[in-house]
């Protein structure tokens, strides 16, 4: 279907990431999976191309573009060149607005400069090991003492937890209030008593790393504190969409290019005399997937222009999320079924977008809670 061409600044902006992927990524890739993480290096490199931090001001060293759409060319760039090992998706799409909208001058100055250049790699930790999605049975404290908080807890599936200087850390202020008493704190690397666990072994998006984080009697300064005392809650409702979103954005550009690989490979695989793709019901398949694809496609550049309007609400960021995820699922099993014993094999990119695909459906919020949200807004 016909798409508007992008504005230059969109077009220019594409190509450094595409040829910083192919440059910086695409060749260490492989080890990096092998190794379980991204080398910092490569944060910093992202900083002085100016991939990290777009919308922070210019005077901390971003780009000073409040505008989504150039999140969402890193994160489709990215996702097309099957470099999954950086985590610049939790970094740009959700500590960024929390860093932009919350902190105070002081806490900008002390954090963003480093933010901006990669030299200062960030993560979110809302997960807990009981906890799930379930934002409100969040069960790590934050005691005030005098001119600090005692953090104690722990924190599971963080993304960037092993590399990450900088946390945000979901806690509970006032553990008698429910979410009324959550609030968002930033842990700094190196706290007494802030510990990481062990790197954790995944199925798929084996180059990105995912940890468990401890905090055992952490001392940290009120100064902190990002935004107002048990507001926590309220400003994660207020920033879950663009997350949500971003992910619906990697969804959509992983199954634009599993589709180009499986109708590629369906031209040049031979069965039966004739190439696979010219079989009525395998030319019907793909026709279903291009079809579902679009649609999707149509769906969330609709969401990525209300999303810069500030207008994308919380029900639609939750079917954005929960729909292309699981057509995700939908479509890459399609494509493996296409490639026959081929998609089974590890070497082959199929089998590798299996894997990955499945983690779509889960972290950001699972299918079962998007569907909740959805299901509220209806006014059963």
């Amino acid at each position: 279907m016909y798409r508007e061409p992008e504005a230059p600044e969109y077009q220019q902006f594409r190509q450094t990431v595409r040829a910083f992927a192919e440059r910086e990524c695409l060749p260490y890739h492989a080890q990096w999976e092998a190794d379980g993480i991204v080398p910092r290096e490569v944060w910093k490199k992202a900083g002085a191309a100016g991939i990290l931090a777009t919308a922070a001001p210019e005077k901390f060293g971003g780009g000073g573009q409040d505008d989504f759409r150039f999140n969402a060319i890193v994160n489709e760039e990215l996702t097309k060149a099957r470099v999954h090992g950086p985590g610049f998706i939790v970094h740009n799409d959700l500590v960024q607005p929390y860093l932009l909208k919350y902190c105070t001058p002081e806490q900008q100055q002390r954090w963003l400069p480093g933010f901006c250049s990669g030299e200062t790699i960030s993560a979110i930790a809302m997960s807990e090991p009981g906890g799930g999605s379930d934002l409100q049975a969040i069960a790590t404290t934050a005691i005030a003492d005098g001119d600090d908080y005692l953090v104690n807890g722990s924190k599971t599936f963080i993304t960037n937890g092993i590399n990450a200087d900088l946390v945000i850390v979901v806690v509970k202020t006032d553990p008698d209030a429910g979410a009324a008493g959550t609030s968002l704190l930033v842990l700094e690397r190196g706290m007494p008593g802030f510990e990481r666990g062990r790197s954790l072994d995944k199925i798929g998006l084996k180059a990105q790393d995912t940890a468990e984080l401890f905090f055992r009697d952490v001392r940290v300064p009120k100064a902190n504190l990002l935004g107002e005392q048990n507001q926590g809650f309220a400003y994660l409702m207020q920033a879950l969409p663009q997350e949500r979103l971003a992910i619906a954005v990697v969804a959509v550009a992983a199954m634009e290019r599993a589709l180009q690989d499986t109708i590629a490979y369906c031209k040049q695989r031979k069965a039966f005399g004739r190439s696979i793709g010219s079989f009525q019901h395998n030319r019907f398949v793909l026709a279903e997937l291009d079809t579902e694809i679009t649609i999707a496609r149509t769906f969330i550049d609709r969401c990525i222009e209300l999303l810069a309007q500030d207008k994308l609400t919380i029900p639609d960021a939750a079917k954005a999320k929960w729909w292309t995820t699981e057509l995700q699922k939908k479509v890459i099993d399609a494509c493996v079924q296409l490639h026959g014993g081929y998609g089974l094999m590890s070497e082959y990119d199929a089998a590798q977008d299996y894997l990955n695909a499945r983690f779509q459906t889960i972290y950001g919020g699972t299918t079962e809670i998007m569907k909740e949200i959805v299901g509220r807004a209806l006014d059963l």
